[in-house]
């Protein structure tokens, strides 16, 4: 099927699963809202993803935009439950693309309902921040005329002021003479701070080092020229000494009959990490897309020099040192056939074909692949399976291929004598399991561990980075976690968890 075959399929499908989650997974709010009115806004924000990713065109999604904005304003919702909702598209559409469609299509699919996504939640973020700052201004200006009319209601205008302000979800605040004399609970919060601590405080103690200078810079010019960009994006400071990205909404007003920056503060930490996501997503595709056609292009020549060498190991007439260069050159070619699997592991997708299994024979099953090198070294592997597991839905094949490279990645570090303990257990009371990977070995340096699972990180002299950055690319399309933490005395203990069900 093409891409708009696969939409329209699909369509009810997705919608139905997408209103089930918003009445589920998101808030209280959502929960409560009629299954008619979820059909009507779930049924339109899909149908204008469609035009999207079939013509990109954006106007209806742009039209979309405008009405929810409104309506979910008026409905009390928060900024952060919206743009849960809509993260729930690319949740239900990425599984249904890698069913159906394999290859470019599959790539120029993704990337489509990646950009879609981003543009269609930085849209509404756009629009709802838009609003908030309508509806405060014009607040502001009715409490002018409050004041101007009955100056004896003064004090009960500030209050309602202020409750408008307390209980918008971003930070606000007023700079005036470079201190804080305005701060609402939000941005208290969002900097680790009770009010008490905020309200005198110079505006830069609260701003990471690195873009003090900038922010400075900004507030110069806005205050002497009127020159500086209303919206920017720092570093804001944390009272635990974290820094996290933000984005300001400013303006020059007057505040108690003097020039002051009134803001709007909002926290982007989620917005980042998703920019970061894509980026490095199409990056890997890219050096998927060079790594199979370099693979491809080394494997069959290769596979000829392999064949070559094997026939000339038969021959009698080779002996001594020439027979041990021939070995020397076997073990090498088997060497690059593992590092190009493991290439071609890396750029070919993840696509699980789930079926009834039982861990320990996977794990028993991997344990047999490697006994030759096993053996070669002289290791320990010491079993410790649990009787009683349920039967898991897994990829056999995939996982079987995660265990060995662990597996692999133990061997390569033992010297002769050394020791593989494998233990699978019981994770939780969900029927979740657990297989856990001891070696002996000399282990990895902690500041080294966060990183072993990164593409192309390796700290062997002849290793590719691939072999554990392909096992977390397997548990994480079963919907498992894998970790590795330093051994109880030495060595590495590996760490893998898998759901019951699968996905």
């Amino acid at each position: 099927m093409n891409l708009k075959e696969i939409l329209e399929k699909y369509r009810d499908s997705v919608i139905d699963k997408w209103i089930a989650k918003l009445k589920s997974e998101v808030s209280e709010r959502y929960s409560k809202r009629p299954i008619e009115e979820l059909f009507i806004t779930v049924s339109a924000a899909y149908d204008a993803s469609t035009y999207v990713l079939l013509f990109d065109d954006y106007s209806k999604i742009d039209c979309h935009i405008e009405w929810i904005t409104r309506a979910r304003l008026h409905g009390g919702f928060t900024l952060s439950e919206v743009q849960h909702a809509y993260e729930f598209v690319r949740e239900l559409l990425v599984p249904v693309f890698l069913k159906n469609l394999k290859g470019p299509e599959l790539e120029d699919a993704l990337i489509k309902l990646n950009k879609c996504t981003f543009y269609t939640i930085t849209q509404f973020s756009k629009n709802f921040q838009s609003l908030h700052e309508s509806k405060i201004k014009e607040h502001a200006q009715n409490l002018e005329r409050i004041v101007e009319e009955r100056t004896r209601e003064l004090v009960e205008s500030e209050s309602k002021y202020r409750t408008l302000v307390e209980d918008i979800n971003d930070g606000y605040f007023v700079n005036q003479d470079g201190l804080i004399v305005f701060a609402n609970k939000a941005y208290c919060e969002m900097h680790g701070y009770h009010p008490s601590e905020v309200i005198g405080r110079p505006y830069h103690d609260f701003i990471a080092s690195e873009h003090l200078d900038f922010v400075k810079s900004l507030y110069e010019e806005r205050i002497n020229k009127g020159e500086a960009p209303e919206l920017y994006v720092y570093l804001r400071k944390h009272k635990n000494g974290k820094c996290f990205p933000t984005e300001n909404k400013v303006k020059i007003i007057e505040y108690n009959g003097r020039r002051a920056v009134a803001g709007i503060c909002r926290d982007i930490t989620e917005r980042v990490e998703m920019e970061r996501k894509i980026r490095e997503t199409e990056n890997l595709a890219h050096i998927g897309r060079l790594t199979t056609s370099l693979a491809h292009e080394i494997r069959n020549p290769l596979s000829s020099v392999k064949l070559n060498v094997q026939i000339l190991k038969k021959n009698p007439k080779i002996d001594g040192n020439d027979r041990r260069r021939i070995e020397i050159v076997a073990n090498e070619i088997t060497r690059l056939e593992r590092i190009l699997t493991e290439m071609l592991d890396f750029a070919r997708p993840i696509r699980l074909k789930l079926e009834e299994a039982d861990l320990n024979q996977i794990v028993e099953s991997s344990i047999d692949v490697v006994e030759v090198k096993v053996k070669e070294k002289g290791l320990i592997i010491k079993k410790k399976y649990s009787k009683n597991l349920p039967i898991l839905y897994l990829d056999k094949d995939m996982i079987e291929q995660a265990v060995i490279n662990i597996l692999l990645n133990s061997i390569d570090v033992l010297d002769r004598g050394g020791k593989i303990t494998v233990q699978t257990r019981m994770a939780d009371e969900n029927g979740s399991v657990a297989l856990d990977i001891y070696d002996n070995g000399p282990g990895i340096e902690k500041d080294v561990l966060p990183f072993i699972f990164d593409p192309f990180f390796s700290n062997k002299k002849k290793g590719t980075g691939l072999g554990l950055f392909n096992v977390k690319r397997i548990i994480d399309a079963h919907g498992g976690k894998v970790e590795a933490h330093p051994g109880k005395k030495n060595g590495v203990h590996f760490s893998i968890l898998l759901p019951r069900e699968g996905l």
